[in-house]
């Protein structure tokens, strides 16, 4: 199920949340959403959702416009909103029932059983859900936004608040999910992203500032500033590396090691022929690989 978001804005009294975002996301495919806390990521997948009507542009959900009174649209996707709402004194199957009956699900019982097995919910069930781990919580969250075997699944923040075991496993649950449904979630792990993603959308002040794959955000950065490091054998005097003009910065860490940075093309090969002509052996010369953390701090200044 594709997912067009065109011209999209809007406005919180005086707050401009959303301003003019637009992309596209291919059937099948997992967009991440990054962005720093009010850049409008809860606000766009609200929107998508048909929770919040928008201020300008539209949604359009497979070819069909989105918007709170197409009941059509809204069976077509599952959500995960941020704070989960729950409700803590029903007990896990009870609520998957509950669920199942307002979505009118033919052969309830068996369907919500297989949910039950593909969340890994099956020692919890004869729990309530207020004594489950967070971890767990959100595992019924996914099972219910699951339960009607949407084609689209929106997930906002779904692995914030848990700890490391417990995000390896809704990581994993995710990813298996996205083997045969359209996937839109926000995080704040770049792990997730590089794990999850086919793209990667990143928003800051309300408006789209990168729409990438993974890799390429990660090369943003490298677009900027090249960082090489380089390591010889015995000590050097960082001068050595003043016949490589203006365009270099140098960092120069111990006696024989050094950061070099500079917005030129890949200095390596130069930086090798410089070795060779002074008669020093390298032990080190690579440059250091970007990273998702790097690129969105960038981004977002």
């Amino acid at each position: 199920m594709s997912v067009l978001v065109e011209g999209i804005s809007k406005i919180y009294g005086a707050q401009l949340a959303l301003d003019q975002v637009s992309f596209t996301v291919d059937s099948g495919s997992v967009l991440g959403i990054l962005g720093p806390n009010g850049a409008g990521k809860s606000t766009l997948l609200k929107i998508i959702t048909g929770y919040l009507r928008p201020t300008a542009g539209l949604v359009k959900i497979d070819g069909h416009v989105a918007d709170p009174d197409n009941l059509e649209i809204k069976k077509m996707i599952g959500y995960l909103p941020e704070n989960n709402p729950l409700y803590p004194d029903l007990y896990v199957r009870e609520y998957l029932r509950l669920v199942a009956g307002l979505y009118k699900i033919p052969s309830r019982q068996n369907r919500i059983d297989e949910i039950i097995g593909m969340t890994g919910l099956e020692a919890e069930i004869s729990k309530k859900i207020g004594s489950l781990s967070k971890g767990f919580r959100q595992r019924v969250g996914l099972a219910q936004a699951l339960l009607h075997d949407p084609a689209l699944l929106i997930l906002d923040e779904p692995t914030s608040g848990l700890d490391p075991a417990q995000l390896v496993e809704i990581r994993q649950l995710i990813r298996n999910i996205s083997s045969n449904k359209t996937v839109l979630f926000s995080t704040h792990i770049m792990q997730e992203v590089e794990a999850i993603c086919d793209r990667v959308l990143i928003l800051n002040q309300g408006k789209v500032v990168a729409l990438e794959t993974p890799e390429k955000i990660k090369k943003l950065s490298l677009q900027k500033i090249r960082k090489i490091v380089v390591e010889f054998s015995e000590p050097v005097s960082a001068k050595i590396f003043e016949s490589l003009g203006e365009m270099v910065r140098t960092e120069q860490l111990d006696a024989g090691k050094f950061h070099l940075f500079s917005t030129a093309d890949d200095l390596r090969p130069v930086i090798f022929r410089l070795a060779v002509k002074n008669q020093l052996t390298l032990l080190t010369l690579h440059e250091q690989e970007s990273t998702m953390e790097k690129s969105f701090l960038e981004l977002i200044k």
